[in-house]
This record gives C-alpha cells, structure tokens and sequence, in this order.
C-alpha cells in the first residue's frame, strides 16, 4: 500500500513581537543595515526579538517578494521577527510586504492621521467596523493558498489581522504638531521618534541634542504614554548607552535597538585592535 507524506503547514500567523508589546514587555532588537539574511539568523540566534530592516534608504526594493521571503525565512529559522521600514506609504507596498509573510512594517514620514489610517486600511482585511483593503493572495503568507482552502480557512483573515503590527514614524515638525490624533489611530502598533531627520526638518541637521529637536521628541514621547502606544528607540539615536536605555524603558519604550553590524563591528574590533597594538608597544 502507498501512502502519501502529509506535510505540516510552517507559515506563521502570530506574531511575537505584537505579543510582547501587548505583554508590556521590552523588546530587544538590532538593525541588520547590509540586509543579509545570514546575519538576520545570527540576531536570532542571540536571542534577540526582532531584526531592522531598512527600505527606505537602503537595501532591495519593498516590491521584491523573493528577497522579502528569503529575509522571513531567515527570521522564521531563528525564532525572531522581522521590523521592515517600507519605502513609503503607497499600499500597494504595504501588501506587498505582508504578503511575503513579514508580521512588522513601519512607515517614514507620516504626517497626520491620514497617513497612518491609510496604511492600516492597506494592511488590513477589516478594519475599524469596515472592511479594509488588502486583497487575497495566494503568497507565501497564506502558504500559496493552502491556508485559503484548509478547513477553518475563513479564519485566515482574522488571523492574519490580528497577527500585523503597523508602526509610524514621527520625523517632522508637522508630524509633532498632529501626535495626540495620530496616536489615536486605531490599530496603530507603535511609533518611532526619529530625531535625525527630526532635525532636518527643524533647521538643525545632525544637532541630535538641539533644545527645540528635544522638546519635539519629547512631545511625542508624552503623546505616547498617555495613550498606551509603545515606543520603538535605538541605541546612539534616541539614547546613547545601555543605562540610558534602561530609562527609556520607563519612559515607555518597549521596543529597544542595540546597534548595527557597523557599529557593533568597529566597537568589537576597534577595542580587540587597541588592546593589542597596546600590549606590543
């Protein structure tokens, strides 16, 4: 008698990210700033809960599914999530994003409550009593359909909305003057206070510690809190040392960076190059 293999379906719809914030744990991370996926596995494998991946200023394209899902894969095999900076705010993007099966995206220069309303609808397929508007596919996310057509498939959508985290990031004078709406949003996951080009848009560039840039980020910061919307940091840019990121985290960040591999590397090298040159001389 022949009998066939039953596969066991791998595609992950929760997402451990979302459940540590709503946990009201703090969340460690690094940025993955070549995008290779073998460093990805290697964050993961320290035991890290999250991986950033910027696709804005760097990298492939947020359209190309097959490097999309070579990153997932590499995330999936290192029990980590993906954090992925899309391009914009077009939501075509978004869809395209999620349906390769990342849980996590977040948008730059969001503006105002438009902006983020517009990229939740996209990446959800209800949304605020309503339905929303991203579409059916037969990608990797859905396992290339079988999800859509197991028994119980008409909870795929449920699953997969409860599962995506959206994230915005604040970098602009008129993104600050709407943060107590754009907090508001629902659905919105977390936000970003993003103080480099915070001072750009201020007249400041490269003056992280600027007065009138602060006093922006700590408006957003206080929007934040009050309205139970996490905060995602990163280390040299919204704190300078692990001790100030253990204040952050009491300030409500929960989503805390540890560096890149350039800055981890010229750190690590730099002190073993010293510590050698010094002990021949």
């Amino acid at each position: 008698m022949i009998t066939g293999i039953v596969g066991t379906v791998k595609m992950r719809q929760q997402n451990a990210v979302k459940a540590g914030l709503e946990a009201g744990d703090a969340l460690f991370g690094a940025s993955a700033e070549t995008g290779a996926p073998s460093l990805i596995e290697v964050y993961g494998s320290t035991g890290l809960s999250w991986v950033w991946i910027d696709m804005e200023h760097k990298n492939p394209s947020s359209l190309n599914s097959d490097y999309l899902e070579g990153l997932v894969r590499a995330a999936e095999c290192s029990n980590t999530e993906l954090i992925v900076r899309i391009s914009g705010k077009d939501p075509s993007s978004v869809r395209k994003v999620l349906d390769a099966g990342v849980r996590n995206i977040i948008v730059p220069r969001v503006e105002t409550v438009a902006d983020v309303r517009r990229v939740v609808k996209a990446s959800k397929y209800e949304y605020a009593n309503g339905p929303g508007e991203r579409g059916v596919s037969f990608a990797r996310t859905s396992n290339y359909g079988e999800l859509l057509s197991m028994e119980g498939g008409s909870d795929f959508h449920k699953k997969e909305d409860d599962s995506v985290l959206v994230g915005a990031l604040i970098e602009n004078k008129t993104a600050v003057e709407n943060i107590d709406q754009i907090v508001q949003v629902p659905e919105l996951g977390f936000i970003f206070p993003g103080p480099g080009d915070m001072g750009v848009s201020m007249g400041h560039t490269l003056e992280y510690g600027h007065p009138e840039v602060s006093e922006a980020l700590n408006a957003v910061e206080k929007a934040c809190v009050e309205h139970n919307v996490p905060l995602l940091g990163i280390l040299g840019s919204n704190f300078n040392s692990l001790a100030e990121a253990e204040d952050a985290i009491d300030r409500g960040y929960q989503l805390i960076g540890l560096g890149n591999e350039f800055s981890i590397l010229r750190e690590s090298i730099g002190e073993k190059l010293t510590a050698i040159t010094e002990e021949n001389n």
